[in-house]
């Protein structure tokens, strides 16, 4: 059995909607009526070319969840495939804008993926958690409803507050209000920076969103000072290479940041983002990261103690998934 496998991972960073594989969206389209040809091939592959291509097939896919059923099982699928991979603890991030167009309520789209969670939990033992997002493309009093919502409907599995979408759209200043209501309110905050963006985008999330987690960050290695400020602050990075590579921002993995980042001290953890849209799924990420930069059964352990020490979950929580991953060093690899 190889390292990869036996390594218990978790992740931090993958959009619900993003993760839903091909098979489940052609069935619940099937059901619904929906014509998914124009995103999902004779393959059972999603079809999209760049960054706005990909939103459409995205957005394409997310419309044939349409009941708390539908979320929950695929809150389920998800985290039974994260499970079979050695996973211990993920995180997702939810869009309560993708409930709202599918006609549902905030309260029962949160209600219908916890089901779902809970039901892999209950076989497989993941842990999981929720971070809702607001889309920053949709502006500032549409990611303050956000927060309105979370707040105001309360649920011990949504944990965490974020912000996507178009990270181009928006300085980060517009969001500060935001972001106050969600760590007044108790939620772990992240927001997306650094991925299309430059250093100056990290910068700015830093500045007026006081995050201590950023979704992807890094470009921030194109300045040796902002890098030199994670390490300090210790600000954990949501690493998502294959996402990255997908998309274009790299051409190859073994040009991607990602080894450098951590070389220099960076905390960082590695992702998915959205698995079956970039061809990848938590387990590959942690496979080939470690096989392009040679890393060691411990260095992978380390990557995973780092995603749960920054996971935004209660510390009895936090302290049983320590103690899993620990024991992981007990069994004698090979």
């Amino acid at each position: 059995m190889s390292d990869a496998i036996t390594v218990p991972k978790a992740e931090l960073h993958c959009h619900i909607e993003g993760a839903a594989p091909p098979t489940l969206v052609k069935r619940l389209a099937e059901k619904r009526g929906v014509d998914v040809s124009a995103v999902l091939n004779g393959n059972g592959k999603y079809i999209w070319s760049d960054f706005t291509t990909f939103l459409k097939a995205y957005d394409v896919a997310s419309s044939v969840f349409r009941t708390p059923a539908d979320y929950a099982l695929l809150a389920e699928t998800y985290f039974r495939m994260l499970a079979a991979e050695g996973a211990i603890y993920g995180e997702v991030f939810i869009s309560p804008d993708h409930a709202q167009a599918a006609g549902l309520s905030y309260r029962s789209y949160v209600e219908g993926l916890a089901a779902g969670i809970e039901r892999a939990k209950t076989d497989t033992a993941i842990e999981g958690r929720m971070i809702a997002i607001g889309v920053r493309h949709f502006g500032s009093a549409s990611v303050e409803r956000v927060v309105k919502e979370v707040v105001g409907n309360p649920h011990p599995l949504v944990t965490g507050f974020g912000l996507a979408g178009d990270e181009r759209s928006g300085h980060p200043a517009n969001f500060a209000k935001a972001f106050r209501m969600a760590t007044e309110a108790g939620l772990g905050t992240t927001a997306h920076a650094g991925e299309f963006g430059g250093p100056d985008s990290v910068t700015a999330a830093l500045e007026f969103l006081r995050v201590k987690r950023l979704g992807h960050g890094v470009r921030a290695i194109e300045d040796k000072d902002l890098v030199k400020r994670l390490v300090d602050e210790e600000i954990v990075l949501e690493v998502c290479p294959g996402s990255n590579i997908a998309l274009g921002v790299y051409t190859h993995l073994r040009f991607h940041p990602v080894n450098m980042l951590r070389k220099e001290g960076v905390k960082i953890t590695l992702n998915s983002d959205d698995p079956p849209f970039f061809g990848t799924t938590l387990g590959k990420e942690y496979s080939s990261v470690t096989e392009t930069f040679g890393w060691s059964f411990d260095d992978q352990m380390d990557v995973t103690r780092t995603a749960i020490e920054a996971a935004f979950c209660d510390e009895p929580t936090r302290t049983r998934l320590l103690v899993r991953l620990e024991s992981a060093r007990q069994v004698p690899t090979g």
